[in-house]
């Protein structure tokens, strides 16, 4: 259903479906304009959320300063690495910093901390 993209985008994603997911909140909210009650807690939860989705997209951008921007293989475009593995921003190809994850089939695990560590303890 959902296909892989980079980390970046996908929290880009994210905070773009809360700031659809508060307006569209809101406009429900004008439906209940008879009942004044139901209407503000329906637009504080619209706005809530609206507030939510602009501190996602700070965090990522203050997230996307800090990662490694490489070029990629198969496209020639510039894309941001966020962890072990991740996937170029433009055509999807499988990324990896770590020597010892070349030729491997890209697979999210690799992020994750069992897999972190087990790469420290070989050093």
């Amino acid at each position: 259903m959902f296909r892989n993209t980079s980390k970046v985008n996908r929290f880009r994603n994210f905070a773009l479906i809360l700031v659809f997911l508060g307006i569209g909140i809101m406009y429900l909210a004008l439906l209940f304009r008879t009942h004044p009650w139901v209407s503000v807690i329906l637009m504080i939860i619209g706005f809530l959320f609206v507030l939510l989705s602009s501190g996602v997209y700070l965090w990522v951008g203050m997230l996307s300063v800090k990662v490694v921007q490489v070029i990629c293989p198969n496209c020639g475009n510039p894309t941001k690495v966020l962890g072990r593995v991740d996937l170029c921003m433009s055509c999807n190809e499988p990324l990896t910093l770590d020597p010892e994850l070349e030729g491997k089939p890209f697979d999210k695990k690799y992020n994750r901390n069992p897999y972190k560590s087990v790469a420290r303890k070989k050093d």
